[in-house]
Parts: C-alpha cells; sequence; structure tokens
C-alpha cells in the first residue's frame, strides 16, 4: 500500500513559481515511476510530468515543457514539481500518482495505481 501527499500549493500570479512536494509512504519507494498530473474544472485530467524509479528519465506533457520540472529524492520518499513562469490556463488540482507495476517512465494516467488527494494551484492573472 503506497499512501501519497501533495503539499505547496496556492495562489500565485501570473508569472510566478511554485513548489510542488510530494511525500510517500511504503519502503519501496525507489522501485516504481511517479507522475504529477492535473484537472483543471471541467477538462479532463491530464499528465503534467513523470519520472522514473532514479530519476534518469523524465516527461512533460506539452503545454509545460520548458517551464516546468520533475526530480525525485529517493532517500526522502520525495518527488517534487517546480513551476515556473506561471499562466493562468495552470490553474488546477494537482495530483501526485505512482506506477508501482513499473520502473520506467510512464505517461498515461490508467497506468498508476495510487494517488494522492490533490493540491489546488490558482494562477491569477
Amino acid at each position: 500500500q503506497v499512501q501519497l501527499v501533495e503539499s505547496g500549493g496556492g495562489l500565485v500570479q501570473a508569472g510566478g513559481s511554485l513548489r510542488l512536494s510530494c511525500a510517500a509512504s511504503g519502503p519501496t519507494f525507489t522501485t516504481y515511476a511517479m507522475g504529477w498530473f492535473r484537472q483543471a474544472a471541467g477538462k479532463r485530467r491530464e499528465l503534467v510530468a513523470a519520472i522514473s524509479w532514479n530519476g534518469g528519465s523524465t516527461g512533460y506533457g506539452n503545454s509545460v515543457k520548458g517551464r516546468f520540472t520533475i526530480s525525485r529524492d529517493n532517500t526522502k520518499n520525495m518527488v517534487y514539481l517546480q513551476m515556473n513562469s506561471l499562466k493562468p490556463e495552470d490553474t488546477a488540482i494537482y495530483y501526485c500518482a505512482a506506477s508501482t507495476g513499473s520502473y520506467y517512465l510512464r505517461m498515461v494516467d490508467s497506468e498508476y495505481d495510487y494517488w494522492g488527494q490533490g493540491t489546488q494551484v490558482t494562477v491569477s492573472s
């Protein structure tokens, strides 16, 4: 069983930055891929960023490439999402997710089996 707890969301002006954190429980954190997804009101959930078990591979949704960076610290069971140059269209609930069946990068939400409760990010114009 994996538990995921996100933190770091909030209200920020356009052009600003936020750093989201995700704390994962369990002794096997180093054996699986992680990802960040988001869901805006009235829209489908979409991939933001994903990372392999050791951080060696990362992937991003087209709308955040060049602005967001995913990273992980396996010594602390943590995953991070650094968000820069935020835009109003980045406003959404952001979810941390674990794909415990894979070491490698996973870019589709159906490949993730554990999810956090989400943290709200609001970007004002």
